[in-house]
């Protein structure tokens, strides 16, 4: 059974690897949240932190600073946030065919809103999953 109310977070390196393992991190937190590894859930969460991660990577990153992940369960969606230390550097939508930069155009599809919040230093940039409804088995039925 989900819990609106789980919570966990944690600090990567900002380099290619910690972006890697911020994701494979979220699927095994999320298996713990009752969230099966390549379950739709999962595998929304997994893209959606691997595109922000990369981001914080490649466009937020400070020398000497990481960045932070934060999964929170709510009602109705799963929250994924993305704190780093580059206030200068917010993310925008790209126009579409320049050849790249097409990490938050497959985040807003993925998410029902996403967004950027301003921090003493730095920013963190968030997207809210929906959780799929499943049918509730009928008596009788698996």
């Amino acid at each position: 059974m989900h819990n609106a109310g789980n919570e966990w977070r944690q600090r990567f390196s900002s380099t290619r690897r910690g972006a890697r393992l911020a994701r494979h991190l979220a699927e095994l937190e999320l298996c713990r949240w009752d969230f099966p590894l390549g379950g739709d859930e999962s595998e929304r969460v997994a893209q959606v932190v691997a595109e922000l991660a990369a981001n914080a990577v490649t466009h937020g990153s400070v020398p000497g600073r990481d960045f932070e992940l934060r999964l929170r369960e709510l009602d109705g969606v799963l929250r994924v946030e993305v704190s780093d230390a580059h206030a200068g550097k917010r993310p925008d939508l790209r126009p579409a065919g320049d050849g790249h930069g097409y990490g938050l155009r497959i985040v807003e599809e993925l998410s029902d809103a996403w967004g950027v919040t301003g921090r003493v230093v730095g920013k963190t940039v968030w997207a809210e999953v929906p959780k799929r409804r499943r049918p509730a088995a009928t008596a009788g039925r698996p």
